[in-house]
């Protein structure tokens, strides 16, 4: 025997941070010829199998724990060759997995280090390739304080020792090729941390995942089609977008058996539905991997995997691609703030607090139970940005929604005095965060010019929607949580007391043009007991409630900004939303949730369609009030104008519970026709205001030049333009 018993432990244990070292081929400096060495624990006898000569030599088993050993004092250079191995129950032929150098290089992880890599799943992960001639799996893993690593998988039969993965070193990552692993395989990371303790781990870079409790990673193809991304100039500002926000497993179920539908299923359902309903967007809550349902996708394990809950990562590429083929553009939701504490994750990846912050203070979310990022190290930044990009290269979507974005820019979100840490400059700003956010919104804005970025953020934090270059922090829009809040708020009072709340329609218009917003009526407003968007209406008549949602839609998709509406709003399910159910589609049998339906419809057609309604969103010279200060009649009045006064669009509405017959002021002389309205026949209104056509008189209205005495009816809203 060659090999000391000390070395053989070291292998065992992981303590020896070159395995290949040891194992494999070698030549010996104290004796003549080479030596090849294996560890395969269960085998019984292993043979050595020239590959470029017939010959075939028997190894030595040096011990009871499956190490083998051959020396060849006549060989004076190293040969190919494979292992054939015998074991009580059948025989196997391997190839070496110790006889190649390493399939990543500490240089090539550089990028990844130094936190600027914006395509670090081409080296860490699973990748199947071709490495020295041989066709195998490339493993590499970021661990830079581990004791050990040990692959295990169906490739070595969940051995937790017999695959001891290498150092490479200073980049912190252990890496091994393996021949005998294929696509499919199941497979994951025992990591002896340097706390002594040994974790099971999943693959940070996974790009598929076994469902839970396993939550293995599996070995998949790195073969896709990487999309053309567009060089032309492209102002996201200026494009209609009108975004149907969607749980994927609460949407539809299968008619006959009672589940979500799959990835394939929704391929042929969902494309039509967004066409028909007139959406330029449709956003999925986070559809990356989650073990835990009720989290609805928000606390995320396998940051570059689709969720294996609805079919495989090809059959989600399916779904994208159908929808984008309908000419629809897919939004995810993407999780960056915060990451949940499941010991077969993130969490304490090699002993120590790897990517979130040792101390709870900066560490632990205070609202949610979950970890933070520590956006101060450089592999994090790499970690996320790629997670970001890789959804961009292997599926083609369109944008991303930016979750919980204030609980990253403040150090004391959530949080009382003395359970937060200050930054260096003294202040609550989270100073690696907002470089973060710079960075991840430079890097798919410079990768793909044409994908948006959306930020879920609910201060008044400056400049998120403007570029980094100027101070910003890079988002194309950012959510309207403060006007969302006012207007339900005015809508969840009774008419008799609206008066009083008549601020809550006006005072958005104070801050509209401060970001590039969208008006979002989301998710979190139709769950936790807040009811459905219909029933926040207060009324007591069902009849009522409809007609009140027909009017603040309508003010959403006319109000400037971009829209957002979730699932069900469209049709005004009664109940709040329920991730394990699908939506109330029996109720679009009925004629008044199917009118409202139609309603958006229209409203949309009418947005995507017009000349100028989307192109000016964020321009405040394009908005003026007619009338805001109607707090006793309850009326409301804007116009929206574009480059001509053909494209001229006011906006009249009517909150109380009487039709409301008056002048309206008008900018622009001559005929003007009603080409939309909250209370036709058509969406199961009354169709109560009469006359569409009207002519301007000479008396000037509102500080208008010219005026318009038409009618608009109870909890509706009407849209004119001027006639050519």
């Amino acid at each position: 025997m060659i090999i000391r018993s000390d070395e053989m432990r070291g292998l065992i244990t992981g303590r020896n941070g070159e395995p290949h070292a040891l194992l494999g081929m070698h030549s010996l400096s104290d004796r003549p010829g080479f030596v090849i060495r294996a560890w395969d624990p269960t085998a019984r006898n292993i043979q050595v199998v020239r590959t470029d000569a017939p010959q075939t030599y028997d190894m030595s088993r040096l011990d009871n724990q499956g190490f083998f050993e051959l020396h060849l004092p006549d060989v004076d250079s190293p040969f190919s060759y494979t292992f054939h191995s015998i074991y009580s129950s059948g025989e196997r032929s391997w190839k070496d997995p110790y006889c190649l150098t390493p399939s990543v290089t500490n240089e090539a992880l550089i990028p990844f280090n130094e936190g600027w890599d914006r395509r670090p799943f081409s080296k860490l992960g699973a990748i199947p390739r071709i490495h020295e001639g041989v066709e195998g799996v490339s493993f590499v893993i970021w661990a830079p304080s581990a004791r050990s690593v040990h692959l295990v998988g169906d490739f070595n039969h969940w051995n937790p020792q017999s695959l001891p993965m290498r150092s490479l070193g200073s980049s912190g990552c252990r890496e091994l090729f393996v021949p005998f692993a294929k696509i499919g395989d199941k497979y994951k990371f025992h990591v002896l941390g340097t706390d002594g303790i040994v974790r099971e781990k999943t693959d940070p870079f996974g790009w598929q995942f076994e469902p839970p409790m396993g939550n293995a990673s599996i070995i998949t193809s790195r073969e896709f089609t990487e999309p053309n991304p567009s060089s032309h100039a492209f102002n996201p500002q200026a494009k209609p977008l009108s975004i149907y926000e969607m749980h994927l497993g609460s949407w539809k179920f299968h008619s006959d058996e009672n589940r979500p539908l799959s990835y394939l299923e929704l391929a042929k359902e969902l494309p039509g539905y967004l066409v028909e309903n007139g959406f330029s967007h449709v956003e999925f809550l986070p559809a990356s991997e989650y073990p835990y349902g009720a989290s609805w996708g928000y606390q995320v394990t396998g940051y570059y995997a689709p969720t294996h809950r609805y079919g495989s990562p090809e059959e989600f590429s399916q779904l994208i691609s159908s929808i984008q083929d309908a000419g629809i553009g897919v939004i995810i939701d993407w999780v960056p703030a915060h990451f949940p504490s499941d010991e077969f994750a993130l969490s304490r990846f090699d002993g120590t607090c790897l990517f979130e912050h040792e101390d709870p203070r900066q560490g632990q979310h205070a609202e949610w139970g979950t970890l933070c990022y520590n956006y101060g190290r450089a592999e994090v930044r790499s970690f996320l940005i790629g997670s970001a990009i890789s959804w961009l290269d292997r599926f083609g979507i369109d944008g991303f929604r930016v979750d919980a974005v204030a609980s990253m820019l403040y150090l004391d979100y959530g949080r009382k005095d003395g359970q937060w840490i200050p930054n260096k400059d003294g202040g609550n700003h989270n100073l690696e965060a907002i470089d973060f956010l710079r960075q991840f919104n430079q890097a798919i804005h410079e990768e793909y010019p044409q994908v948006i970025s959306i930020a879920e953020e609910s201060t008044a934090f400056p400049q998120i929607t403007q570029p980094p270059a100027v101070g910003g922090l890079g988002f194309d829009f950012k959510w309207n949580m403060g006007w969302m809040h006012d207007v339900i708020d005015y809508f969840s009072t009774s008419p008799h007391v609206r008066p009083s709340s008549h601020d809550h329609l006006t005072f958005g218009a104070m801050y509209q043009f401060t970001e590039n917003f969208v008006q979002a009526f989301s998710h979190d407003e139709v769950v936790h007991g807040k009811g459905s968007l219909v029933n926040k209406m207060n009324m007591v008549d069902e009849k009522d409630r409809i007609a009140n949602l027909r009017a603040l839609l309508a003010l959403q998709w006319t109000w400037p900004g971009k829209k957002t509406l979730f699932m069900g709003s469209e049709f005004a399910q009664w109940k709040e939303w329920d991730f394990e159910a699908p939506l109330d589609w029996a109720l679009l049998d009925y004629p008044q949730h199917d009118g409202l339906r139609m309603l958006v419809a229209d409203l949309n057609r009418l947005y995507l369609n017009h000349a100028t309604w989307a192109k000016y969103d964020h321009t405040s010279e394009k908005f003026q009030w007619i009338d805001c200060e109607d707090r006793e009649g309850q009326t409301l009045s804007f116009v929206k104008y574009g480059d001509s006064p053909e494209d001229t669009l006011l906006v009249a509405c009517n909150f109380s519970d009487q039709l409301r017959h008056r002048d309206w002021g008008c900018p622009h002389e001559g005929y003007w026709q009603v080409i939309f309205d909250a209370d036709s026949p058509e969406y199961s209104g009354d169709g109560a205001a009469g006359g569409t056509e009207f002519h301007t008189f000479n008396e000037g209205r509102n500080s208008q030049p010219f005026g318009l005495s038409f009618s608009v009816n109870k909890w509706s809203v009407r849209i004119l333009e001027r006639r050519a």
